[in-house]
């Protein structure tokens, strides 16, 4: 009886073993990967963004540039940034990361290799919960919409990719146009799609064929919160937006790494506002303005991933 006890014992210990080294083995990581903090920027230039991964140009490499660690685990979870709840230096440490992905990664497989790539090297853990949070609705102004309806749209336009979170360039010294902003890059003019152009303190968004819908997830990540589309509106328009940003804390505070005095205001050493001197309205008063349209203040439940801890300095590579 004993022998037959300690048999089945070792059996079982034997098929948990192999179960936890399959369980092991089959665990999704990057092949190569490398999480270092982001040098403070040299000179009045700062990039920001989140390159490569399934379903981009270049599916076999990621290149995350100054990225703090709130915007990589909304791209790793899938979800939005105010989704996120965590302590401040979420959002005010930044990171390079580079990882080299496996040949034939999809994009959920990717999400979890990134999700592990985080628990490991910053010891972060987290939980779920739901909680009714502040958000807004995007309703019809008084008088109705002011945009533009579209042309119908040239199938062989290019599209314009979507805007990054947190992805702007900043620099000290450019060509400016009428408008006091960059111009927009080669290829990017009547294509189909949206461009975000920034400068110190204004925001400029440009859209071509857009739904209500896609500037509502646009708005999302000016105001970091949700924005949910009740204007009924079913038509795409063509969409110019200037406005003061939300975000001006998080510019602010991306001047300050550049040195004393930040960037300088423009090409031309000019004001930081409008070239005609005034100050751009807030994102409320412009969208009304500009758009014809009108934020409303909401509570939504949301889904929430809540950080209960992490490192900020991340574990060697």
């Amino acid at each position: 009886m004993k022998i037959q006890l300690a048999r089945a014992l070792s059996l079982g210990f034997l098929a948990c073993s192999a179960a936890f080294a399959q369980s092991a083995a089959s665990r999704l990581e990057f092949d190569v990967a490398t999480v270092k903090p982001a040098p403070m920027p040299v000179g009045n230039r700062i990039r920001i963004g989140m390159a490569g991964g399934p379903g981009t140009p270049d599916p076999g490499r990621i290149n995350y540039e100054f990225v703090n660690l709130r915007q990589v685990l909304a791209r790793a979870y899938n979800v939005k940034s105010y989704q996120i709840s965590g302590p401040s230096t979420l959002d005010s440490e930044r990171y390079n990361i580079t990882a080299t992905v496996p040949p034939g990664t999809t994009k959920d497989q990717f999400a979890v290799m990134l999700q592990n790539l985080v628990a490991d090297r910053f010891q972060l853990t987290l939980h779920r919960e739901k909680k009714d949070l502040p958000a807004y609705a995007l309703v019809l102004a008084k008088g109705g919409p002011k945009m533009k309806v579209s042309a119908e749209e040239d199938s062989a336009a290019p599209a314009l990719p979507p805007p990054a979170p947190g992805s702007p360039v900043v620099s000290g010294r450019m060509t400016l146009g009428k408008d006091g902003f960059p111009p927009m890059p080669a290829g990017a003019g009547p294509g189909r799609g949206m461009a975000i152009r920034m400068m110190p303190g204004r925001t400029k968004l440009t859209g071509n064929g857009l739904t209500i819908a896609r500037l509502a997830e646009t708005l999302e990540q000016q105001l970091d919160r949700a924005v949910i589309d009740m204007t009924e509106l079913t038509a795409k328009y063509d969409i110019d937006l200037t406005f003061e940003p939300e975000q001006n804390k998080m510019m602010a505070g991306i001047a300050g790494m550049m040195g004393p005095g930040g960037p300088p205001p423009g090409a031309d050493g000019g004001s930081p506002h409008t070239p005609d001197g005034e100050a751009p309205a807030n994102i409320f008063t412009a969208i009304q303005e500009q758009l014809g349209l009108k934020l409303e203040p909401r509570k939504i439940p949301v889904d929430l991933i809540v950080i209960d801890r992490f490192e900020k300095t991340p574990a060697e590579n």
